[in-house]
């Protein structure tokens, strides 16, 4: 059953500041406290994901609404989030105390003031140690592919400071488990043209005693086949079409001399050559059929996904219904 954020917003909105936690002991309280500052009219949720350290306690004492995740990932903790909070606008962030939450309030009136469905906070850095090189790397690969692919409207897809819409949150078709979740909402957004923005927030570097749980060349091969899946899944006919015109090409190489010879001769002296090249030549056709029907899967996904989009209101438009309608649920 769903938690209503209770309290006014901005304006009337309700608003639900969304804090993921995984063992941060040492910086949670800070969060807390920092956002309760920013926006003393939010709800601060944080919800704890298998924390071995004193997490728990020290959100509940610094003022914040706990909640649990069991399954690990921040993608799986996100989906509850999601699905349990009930509020007009979100407010994403970690739990590690690296985000500027004064920031929060200049997103949320962009947010209302244009009528977005999610605005990200990218990164600027404030001290050296906020932002590893590798990480730096990861992320400027991955944005780089994004926007050649699906369209260039960040800078920073890898950010975990964002705001969202009503309308964004409860129709969205989570499927990421851990740190992809990022770039699956940034997908989602750029593939059905949502009205975005983004604008620069300062990065800090984690507080004494907290420690990160990212990996950077573990990351950096879970980011590569990211990259491999979101274009295998999100462009079906191009990844597929590939395969088939190198798979083809291959055919032709190896047909070529069987050819030549055959013409000269009327012999085929290498028959299993000739037989590889008309196996990879109709493994070729099979390739670029299957992009086909997966890119009509993919058009038909995303209208569906759309079409829940449009079932909810754009941000404050339920405010104002409300107003119009005093007695309405």
């Amino acid at each position: 059953m769903a938690v209503d954020a209770q309290g006014a917003g901005r304006s009337g909105f309700r608003i639900a500041v969304l804090v993921p936690c995984f063992n941060e002991e040492a910086a949670v309280a800070r969060v807390v406290a920092d956002f309760k500052a920013a926006l003393p009219e939010a709800i601060v949720y944080v919800f704890d994901n298998n924390s071995s350290d004193n997490t728990v306690a020290v959100a509940r004492a610094a003022g914040a609404e706990v909640r649990h995740e069991r399954h690990q990932g921040k993608g799986f903790v996100l989906r509850r989030m999601f699905s349990d909070i009930d509020a007009d606008i979100y407010v994403l962030v970690d739990g590690d105390a690296t985000y500027d939450a004064p920031s929060a309030p200049r997103m949320i009136e962009l947010l209302l003031r244009d009528r977005l469905d999610m605005v990200v906070g990218k990164r600027i850095d404030q001290e050296v140690a906020a932002y590893r090189a590798g990480h730096r790397t990861g992320n400027w690969l991955l944005t780089t592919f994004v926007s050649t692919v699906f369209g260039s409207a960040f800078d920073d897809i890898l950010s975990g400071y964002r705001v969202f819409s009503r309308r964004f949150v409860k129709s969205f078709p989570m499927l990421s488990s851990g740190f992809e979740i990022e770039t699956e909402l940034t997908v989602h957004a750029l593939e059905l043209g949502l009205p975005v923005a983004e604008i620069e927030t300062p990065y800090y570097a984690r507080p004494e005693g907290s420690t990160s749980k990212l990996n950077t060349w573990r990351d950096g091969f879970r980011i590569l086949w990211m990259i491999a899946q979101l274009y295998r899944s999100e462009r079906p006919f191009p990844f597929f079409g590939a395969i088939g015109c190198v798979l083809a090409l291959i055919s032709v190489v190896l047909a070529v001399p069987i050819v030549v010879t055959f013409i000269e001769t009327h012999l085929v002296p290498r028959l299993p050559t000739a037989m590889l090249a008309m196996g990879l030549m109709l493994m070729a056709f099979l390739s670029v059929a299957v992009g086909l029907v997966l890119d009509t899967v993919t058009r038909g996904r995303r209208e569906m996904k759309l079409l829940a989009y449009l079932n909810h209101r754009a941000a404050g438009d339920e405010r104002r219904s409300d107003k119009r309608h005093p007695g309405s649920a």
